[in-house]
């Protein structure tokens, strides 16, 4: 069973079972994103120019970085179903 998780936008504030994780400003505005898309389809196109910025694809891997450092940081298992990567598009699915 997982325990609650929590973020505020206002304060910047990421919480998991009342301990609170600490988050670069960048995966700040990933999660942001991916939780405000909630059950929508979020392309790389529409991540890179909402959270870097970037109007190209500048052919990195950047967001599985991203991704993969929000799902160690946060859970695993929670964030399993915050991005699945099919066909260059991450799925918002919780």
């Amino acid at each position: 069973m997982h325990s609650r998780f929590e973020a505020g936008f206002v304060d910047t504030a990421v919480e998991r079972g009342g301990k609170h994780i600490k988050l670069q400003p960048r995966e700040f505005r990933l999660l942001e994103y991916l939780v405000r898309n909630r059950g929508r389809i979020v392309t790389r196109t529409m991540l890179l120019e909402a959270v870097w910025d970037y109007y190209f694809d500048p052919q990195t891997n950047v967001i599985d970085v991203q991704i993969s450092r929000l799902r160690r940081k946060i859970d695993r298992d929670l964030l399993a179903a915050v991005a699945t990567y099919v066909s260059r598009h991450w799925l918002r699915d919780i």
